[in-house]
């Protein structure tokens, strides 16, 4: 296991700083799965056979957003959620490069020689299979590697990753998601997926039924399927079990989706704190009750649900994070 960097340096469009020289994994690394931490570990072992530091080196916003903003995308993390993730895999830092109209028109050539070169001054590189770069994606993996060669640097081409036959993809991770598969997005991500929000005021009806909530607006994008979930809440370092109902509220509203947070064994005000949340196990789906008291019944079913699904998880399951 890779310890993680004493210091996470971030260093964003033109100066890298200490992190001239490194050598880069490059991608989006959206979710940070597996996947991602193949080609991060590929880079890792580059610098260390070349006494370097090792980086990211990613993009912002995700280039799909940028070329096709009537696309809704599913972010699978934040920028800080991304940043926190790589801080633990013993990168010393990240390059975030803004991807905008002047990125997406610089050619392939420029791509390596101005920015990877002269910008970074990179040692090396490592990539996945499937990374394009340069106007019109014209760069290739290999035509990376074959530049590189011949400009002083090596290129690592790291195969695809695949589990049980699934790719092991964002694209992957988005989709078990979508459908409320979150124990299959966890071995895809090799951690739970997790949301960091900070708590709102809602309507307490929470606390009227006799489970108060903690109320977090996701980000629009996120396609999480809408039901019930056995969860795990860190606040300030310590963690929480808990259930979580993300949706509209059928029973009541129907409103804008909301993730209501019912944590066990805890009492206090977290309005205005910013709190990360790890869904561990699918309970059911969001339903209509008729009734209020069907409603409560229902909702100390699912706290005894959950309760079994974390009991089945371990204490451990929780995504290791860097603090950002």
């Amino acid at each position: 296991m890779n310890k993680p960097a004493k210091t996470f340096h971030i260093a964003r469009d033109s100066d890298p700083g200490p992190l001239r020289g490194a050598v880069v994994a490059i991608g989006n690394f959206d979710g940070v799965h597996r996947g991602h931490r193949a080609v991060i570990g590929a880079a890792l072992s580059r610098a260390r056979k070349l006494n370097r530091k090792a980086a990211a080196l990613t993009f912002s916003p995700h280039p799909r957003v940028f070329l096709r903003p009537q696309d809704t995308m599913f972010h699978l993390s934040s920028e800080r959620s991304k940043m926190r993730l790589l801080a633990t895999t013993g990168l010393s830092g990240a390059f975030i490069m803004s991807f905008n109209a002047a990125l997406a028109t610089t050619s392939k050539d420029d791509f390596i020689e101005k920015i990877l070169i002269g910008q970074f001054g990179i040692g090396g590189a490592a990539i996945g299979f499937d990374f394009h770069f340069g106007q019109k994606r014209e760069g290739t993996p290999e035509y990376l590697k074959e530049r590189g060669a011949k400009l002083g640097f090596a290129v690592d081409i790291v195969a695809p990753l695949e589990d049980e036959g699934r790719p092991v993809s964002s694209g992957s991770v988005r989709t078990a998601l979508s459908q409320g598969r979150v124990v299959e997005a966890t071995e895809l991500l090799g951690a739970p997926w997790f949301v960091s929000s900070e708590v709102i005021h809602g309507e307490k009806r929470g606390r009227e039924l006799g489970f108060p909530t903690a109320n977090l607006r996701l980000d629009p994008s996120c396609g999480l399927k809408h039901g019930i979930y056995a969860v795990r809440v860190a606040i300030d370092d310590v963690r929480y079990d808990g259930v979580a109902s993300f949706g509209v509220r059928p029973t009541f509203d129907n409103g804008a989706p909301l993730l209501e947070v019912f944590l066990f064994d805890f009492d206090g005000d977290l309005y205005g704190q910013t709190i990360d949340v790890a869904f561990i196990g699918w309970i059911r789906q969001e339903q209509k009750f008729d009734g209020i008291e069907a409603l409560k019944r229902q909702m100390a079913n699912d706290v005894t649900q959950a309760k079994s699904a974390l009991k089945r998880a371990g204490k451990s399951a929780f995504p290791n994070l860097g603090d950002i």
